[in-house]
C-alpha cells in the first residue's frame, strides 16, 4: 500500500476512535443538574464549608458570593481567604461578612518557600473549615441555587470520595472562543470516562481547580494542598493523588449549574494557557513536541490537505479518506457545539482554534528554555531545568 495512503487511513481511524469515544463520554459525562440529596441528608444537615481563595478578585467576588449565599442548601459556611490582594478584594467581603455570618474573611498568610500561591490559600482554608465536606470554588465561579447541593448528591449517589465539576465556560470575545473549549475537546474526545471512577490507575484521571469537592476526612488522609504545594496544575494532581491514595474520584458537567469565565482577552488567553500547557507535559520537550506534531497531523493538516488534494489532483482514495477525516472532525466539534450551546461559526473555524492551542504551546515552552516567567495575578513563576531534575520555583512575588 502507499505509504501515503496508509498514513491518511491510520489517522482517519484515530479520529473515528475519539469520535465514538467522545459519544460515549457524551453519555457518562453526568450533568450534576439531575441529582438531589436524599432525605436522610436532607434531615441531618451535615455542614458544607465552601472554600475561596482569591487574589484580585473585586471584580468577580461579589457576584460569587450572591450566587452561593442564594444555595438551596442552608447549612453552609463560606469562607474566603484574601491571598495579598492589591485591589478591593478584602473590603468586599467584609461587607458580604457583616450583611451574614455564614461568610468568614481571613487574610492569607506571607507566601511560604516551596508553595505556589493557590495550594497554600487552598491549604490555609481547609484548616478553618468545620464542614464534613469541602468545596473548594474559584472566585470567578457563579453558582445556580442547587450547585453545592447536586455536588453533594452525585458525591453520595455514586460512593465516591471526591469529585471535580467542570462548569460552563463563557467565552465572549473570539481569543476565549477559540482556545478555551479546546479543552472540553480533549477530554471528552480523549480521556475514558469510564476508567476515571473504576480504575485505580491514577493515570485515568483529571479535574478542574474551579470546583472540587472532598470528603474531609479524605481531603486529611491525602495530605490536603501540601501534597501538590509546588505544582502549576494542583487540580489535576491532587485528583491523582485521591486515587493513589486508594479513594474513589469523578469528574461531572456543571453547565446547568456553574458558570465561569476565565479570561476575557487575548493577553489573558495566552498567559493563562502559558502557565499551565507546558506543565501538563511535566515540562518534558520530547512529550509536548510528541503532542505537538500528533495534535497538528490529527486535527489540522486534513484541512490543508484538502484544497492541495483538489489543486494537485490526488489519487481520489486518498482525497476520499481526507474528506473522511474531516467529517470525523467536524461531526465531533458539532457534538461539542450542541452541548455547550457554542456558536455555530466556531465549529467552521475550528483549524484556527487548533493553531491557538498550538501557538501557545509553543509560546509556553519559549518561556521555560529562556526563563522568562510567567507572570500571574501580581506573582512571577518561573521554570528552571536541569537534565532529568526540575524544580518550580517562585523567583518573585510583586505583593512584597
Amino acid at each position: 500500500m502507499n505509504p501515503f495512503l496508509l498514513y491518511q487511513y491510520i489517522v482517519a481511524g484515530i479520529l473515528l476512535v475519539i469520535m465514538i469515544n467522545f459519544i460515549i463520554n457524551s453519555f457518562l459525562f453526568k450533568n450534576t443538574f439531575k441529582y438531589r440529596l436524599p432525605d436522610s441528608f436532607i434531615k441531618k444537615q451535615p455542614l458544607i464549608s465552601v472554600l475561596i481563595p482569591a487574589r484580585d478578585e473585586e471584580k468577580n467576588i461579589g457576584r460569587c458570593l450572591n450566587s452561593l449565599l442564594r444555595q438551596d442548601y442552608s447549612n453552609i459556611e463560606i469562607l474566603v481567604l484574601d491571598d495579598n490582594s492589591t485591589d478591593r478584594t478584602a473590603s468586599i467581603i467584609e461587607r458580604f461578612a457583616r450583611k451574614d455570618k455564614r461568610v468568614k474573611l481571613y487574610h492569607g498568610k506571607p507566601l511560604e518557600k516551596g508553595w505556589l500561591g493557590k495550594s497554600y490559600a487552598c491549604q490555609q482554608l481547609s484548616e478553618y473549615a468545620r464542614g464534613d465536606y469541602l468545596l473548594f470554588v474559584d472566585a470567578d465561579t457563579l453558582h445556580f441555587p442547587s450547585s453545592v447541593s447536586s455536588s453533594v448528591a452525585c458525591l453520595l449517589r455514586f460512593d465516591i470520595d471526591a469529585l471535580s465539576v467542570f462548569a460552563k465556560q463563557i467565552t465572549v470575545t473570539i481569543h476565549e472562543r477559540m482556545a478555551v473549549p479546546f479543552a472540553n475537546f480533549m477530554i471528552l474526545g480523549f480521556l475514558p470516562l469510564s476508567l476515571v471512577r473504576k480504575a485505580r490507575s491514577a493515570l485515568f484521571c483529571t479535574a478542574i481547580g474551579q470546583y472540587m469537592l472532598f470528603k474531609k476526612d479524605v481531603y486529611r488522609a491525602i495530605g490536603g494542598h501540601e501534597s501538590v504545594k509546588g505544582e502549576i496544575l494542583e487540580d489535576v494532581l491532587i485528583s491523582k493523588q485521591v486515587k493513589r491514595c486508594g479513594y474513589r474520584f469523578m469528574i461531572f458537567d456543571g453547565r446547568n449549574n456553574v458558570y465561569c469565565r476565565m479570561y476575557h482577552n487575548l493577553r489573558e488567553v495566552v498567559l493563562g494557557y502559558t502557565k499551565v500547557l507546558f506543565s501538563s507535559f511535566d515540562y518534558n520537550i520530547f512529550m509536548i513536541s510528541l503532542a505537538f506534531v500528533g495534535v497538528t497531523a490529527i486535527f489540522l493538516m486534513p484541512f490543508v490537505m484538502i484544497p492541495l488534494a483538489v489543486l494537485f489532483s490526488w489519487p481520489m482514495v486518498i482525497t476520499n479518506v481526507i474528506i473522511l477525516q474531516v467529517i470525523f472532525i467536524m461531526a465531533t466539534k458539532i457534538m461539542l457545539a450542541v452541548r455547550y450551546r457554542m456558536k455555530a461559526v466556531d465549529v467552521l473555524l475550528h483549524p484556527l482554534s487548533v493553531i491557538y492551542i498550538l501557538a501557545i504551546a509553543v509560546n509556553s515552552v519559549f518561556q521555560y528554555r529562556f526563563n522568562i516567567g510567567v507572570h500571574w495575578k501580581g506573582r512571577t513563576y518561573n521554570i528552571e531545568g536541569s537534565g532529568e531534575e526540575e524544580e518550580l520555583k517562585l523567583i518573585k512575588d510583586s505583593s512584597k
